[in-house]
Parts: C-alpha cells; structure tokens; sequence
C-alpha cells in the first residue's frame, strides 16, 4: 500500500449556474468527513445565495478576482491573496467582476449541502 493518494479524476459537481466545481478530497471523492479541497471557476457574472456554513472555509484566488460579502462588508480578493471565513459567518460570494475567477476552496469540516445553510 503506498503512503499516498494521486487523485487523478475529482468529482465534478453539477451546477446549473456555470460555475465549475472539480472536488478532489471530500465527501463526494472519497468519503473524507474532515476536510474537502475543490478547483473552481466562477464566470463573470456569477454568485450565490448568502450562506451561513458549519465550516471554516479558505479561498485562495488563481486567476481573476471573487467578492466576499461578510457581515456587510465587502471584500474583493485578487490573484495570489487568501483569506480564512469562520464557520458560523454569514457570507456570500460572487463574481461581478468581467473575467472569470479560479480559485482553490479548502472547508474544515468537508462540504456539505446539510451544513452550508444557504439562504433562499
């Protein structure tokens, strides 16, 4: 048994808001509770309902810029900068910006749909 995992096929999430969700630890990849770590781009023009999540969820931007609103303030992360959002934070994130955004989502506890608590 080899003392590591090449994870060479991630779950590819299906979203009906063009955004591309590529999951390659989690629960959807390989049942992993504790952490999910998912590939993502986000199209101009793009964003989701405010959530208030039971993880800690870091973002790290590859390309382009993502706006977080954090209990109404709105922070705007460029190519190369982080940031960490508490679990039990309100927060929306979006793309108003006109070129797509690539970025790295790493949560603490995995992803869940039953622990994101998106608003409708």
């Amino acid at each position: 048994m080899k003392n590591y995992i090449l994870q060479e096929s991630p779950f590819i999430v299906p979203t009906e808001d063009g955004k591309y969700i590529a999951e390659h630890f989690g629960l959807a990849t390989d049942g992993n509770a504790n952490i999910s770590i998912a590939h993502m781009k986000a199209p101009p023009g793009w964003s989701e309902p405010f959530q208030t999540p039971e993880f800690d969820e870091f973002t790290f931007i590859i390309k382009g810029q993502k706006q977080f609103l954090i209990d109404g303030e709105k922070v705007v992360l460029k190519a190369g900068q982080s940031i960490k959002i508490h679990k039990g934070t309100r927060v929306q994130y979006s793309n108003p910006f006109e070129e797509e955004c690539e970025y790295l989502a790493i949560c603490m506890p995995a992803f869940s749909m039953d622990t994101v608590h998106r608003e409708d």
